[in-house]
């Protein structure tokens, strides 16, 4: 599961003193969140449409439609969720040094070369072997390589260079190799799709839990060229890895309202005989006391809620041949701690322990350092007062409950305004006739007036009032979600909205609603994550100092509500505002760039170069020039200094630029004629040269 390589021990079995405590940290758990459950079996019920237990209908009542409202809007902001954190392509998860690093400079410069004679006045062609000539062929690219050579050969001294002089950030540096390797890690470990059922849980429930990072052993496959042949090499590396935990699943501490503030935490499986065999293959458990309870059998205790969850041959079906088993994170004391084999002088100690039934499978010390419960759980609404989060289902309980009422009533009163309920005078009618009714039906009557024994009476239809209703707690879910119904393809908007600057307006509102949901999941779990697979990196790959660094852990989900087109836009008015040569100074123009290209989703590791990179590149472009402008000097002529140029000594006869003038290249005077002049002569006033 993971590196541990701390304190541990397999001598731990059955009647451990460990065990005692767990169980009963766990009933206490259980016992606290049967509320959380209740809540929980009522979000689900109204996602799959479902009437619970309680529901008690009308003896008149014929229908049971079920109008999935809850439905719809759960998707939609789970998808919300899903444009805002991932459109970019790219994990909404950044790093950056510190306002003033240590350990690290923030600036470093080109060290200063050693004085050299001045050059001598040299020919702006320069000689063969001089090393100033421009090869031909020569790209920027490729005389940048050879400036960062020499560079790189004459080192840096710490703190910002002279102004127009190259300079690299090490801090800088540092924080953006920290996060190409941690997006890495998030890729490999499919970080994405594992917070896709953190994020559905989240809206469903109203808390998502995520666990890890945990070291995972994974197969590279490559192949080497040997003698002419490819051998194929399997190659196993230790990288991070997260996981999805269900609320089902999760029991924490009742004394506190946050992860952070938990003594404990336990996460309970449900294992099959392969699931619970393979734990032999992890580091620190016991096989012996993993074989004695293979002998002894399933264990799995089923739970209320999965009664209702599942129906009752479901889950005799899914749990018959389980074992439970309890991982428990948390802390101990000393004493405790002692009875199971660890050793430590601290009062209180944070251990890892595995039990199923009565035997401990593994019991170590946390490996984390800092010392950490794995989890991070986040609410899409804050609770108060409360551990759990509400979700979208619970805002809209009672709208979902109305609603569906209506519909029954609606779908009721159809029923009967749809349909001839016919009154019937039987002492007009003669004896022992059938009641049916269908075309061609004879009825024989033997007194009365025509047209009087059977009446048909229809009743009145009242579906427009209920649904009127039914639209209008609709709205109130929109109001009580903060979905409104356009935001998930929903027609019914008014006039005045549907041209595309009203729609904007409307999509952009929506936008705000979910702010509060995003920025939660940037506070409790974007940002956890980021620091937890910080310290995975400083704990387990020490022998990567191009990472090392002052640096913090900055969520970005919350700086993608704002739409990319209107971010653009402002950045490319601020840029314009800025050009005023008064401002320019004060602007930092690269990470402008920057922005921009990530507004219009480009990457700008691809197209835009570091400052250091840019003042060589500054560089090579002043060489060049300063080349064009020694080749033009010495009178070689420039093919494209000539484009759109009127030739000296030509005659433009109309002057008014309308396109009849003729510039007379016939007429041009040939050496020793009036108007001639070398190229070497001074004007002379209009004056002829005798």
């Amino acid at each position: 599961m993971d590196e541990e390589n701390k304190n541990g021990t397999d001598t731990v079995s059955e009647s451990s003193p460990i065990v005692g405590h767990i169980r009963e940290k766990f009933q206490q758990s259980e016992t606290s969140r049967l509320y959380d459950e209740r809540r929980w079996l009522k979000a689900y019920r109204n996602y799959r449409g479902l009437y619970g237990p309680e529901m008690a209908f009308r003896a008149n009542e014929k229908s049971r439609v079920f109008v999935k409202i809850t439905k719809t809007k759960v998707l939609a902001a789970f998808g919300q969720i899903i444009e805002v954190l991932f459109s970019a392509g790219k994990f909404p998860l950044g790093i950056s040094p510190t306002p003033v690093p240590e350990d690290i400079a923030e600036y470093a410069h080109l060290k200063q070369q050693k004085q050299q004679a001045p050059e001598q006045p040299q020919d702006p062609y320069g000689f063969k072997g001089d090393g100033r000539e421009i090869p031909p062929g020569a790209t920027a690219d490729m005389l940048m390589k050879n400036l960062a050579q020499e560079y790189e050969n004459v080192g840096f001294d710490e703190g910002p260079a002279n102004v127009g002089e190259p300079q690299i950030e090490p801090a800088a540096i540092g924080a953006k190799n920290l996060e190409k390797l941690i997006h890495d890690q998030l890729e490999e470990s499919e970080a994405i799709t594992t917070l896709r059922h953190v994020f559905f849980e989240m809206c469903l429930l109203g808390t998502g839990i995520l666990k890890g990072p945990f070291s995972f052993d994974k197969e590279y496959h490559s192949f080497e060229e040997q003698e002419d042949t490819s051998i194929y090499i399997k190659k196993i590396k230790s990288v991070p890895k997260i996981e999805a935990v269900s609320c089902w699943n999760f029991y924490a501490d009742p004394n506190a309202t946050n992860i952070s503030d938990c003594d404990y935490a336990i996460q309970r499986h449900s294992l099959n005989r392969q699931q619970f065999s393979d734990l032999r293959k992890m580091p620190f458990f016991n096989e012996e006391i993993i074989d004695h309870c293979l002998e002894e059998g399933p264990n799995y205790q089923v739970r209320g809620y999965e009664s209702s969850l599942y129906n009752r041959e479901t889950v005799e079906t899914i749990y018959k041949n389980r074992y439970e088993v309890l991982e428990y994170w948390g802390i101990i004391d000393k004493d405790l701690a002692k009875q199971c084999g660890i050793e430590s002088d601290k009062s209180v100690i944070s251990v890892n322990a595995w039990i199923c039934g009565n035997k401990v499978l593994r019991m170590v010390e946390n490996p984390f350092t800092p010392t950490r419960i794995p989890f991070m759980v986040c609410p899409y609404e804050l609770n108060p007062y409360q551990f759990f989060g509400i979700g979208v289902p619970e805002n809209m309980e009672d709208s979902q409950q109305i609603m569906n009422g209506h519909a029954r009533m609606a779908i009721d009163n159809l029923a009967l305004s749809g349909n001839l309920v016919f009154d019937i005078d039987e002492t007009q009618l003669a004896p022992g006739q059938d009641m049916k009714i269908f075309p061609g039906k004879i009825f024989r009557r033997q007194s009365g007036q025509p047209g009087t024994s059977i009446n048909a009476i229809k009743f009145p239809n009242s579906t427009q009032e209920n649904m009127m209703m039914f639209d209008r707690f609709r709205q109130l879910a929109d109001e009580a979600t903060g979905i409104p119904s356009y935001s998930h393809g929903t027609t019914g908007v008014q006039s005045t909205t549907r041209t595309a600057a009203g729609m904007s307006m409307l999509m952009g509102a929506a936008a705000l609603s979910i702010k509060t949901v995003i920025k939660n999941i940037d506070d409790y779990l974007i940002k956890p994550l980021g620091d937890s697979f910080f310290h995975w990196n400083m704990q387990f790959n020490a022998d990567m100092p191009h990472i090392k660094g002052d640096l913090e852990i900055k969520a970005r989900g919350t700086s993608s509500l704002m739409q990319k087109e209107v971010r653009s836009q402002r950045l490319m008015t601020f840029m314009q505002t800025a050009a005023n040569p008064a401002l320019a100074p004060f602007v930092r123009w690269h990470t402008c760039l920057k922005e921009i290209a990530k507004a219009l989703d480009i990457d700008p590791d691809q197209l835009i170069n570091d400052p250091e990179k840019a003042a060589i590149y500054a560089q090579i472009m002043g060489m060049a020039n300063g080349n064009q402008a020694n080749t033009a000097a010495v009178g070689e002529q420039d093919p494209m200094a000539t484009i759109g140029k009127v030739p000296e000594g030509a005659s433009v006869t109309d002057p008014t630029g309308n396109g009849g003038g003729n510039i007379g290249i016939g007429n041009v005077p040939m050496p020793g004629e009036a108007g001639f002049a070398s190229p070497n002569t001074k004007p002379s006033n209009n004056k002829q040269t005798q």
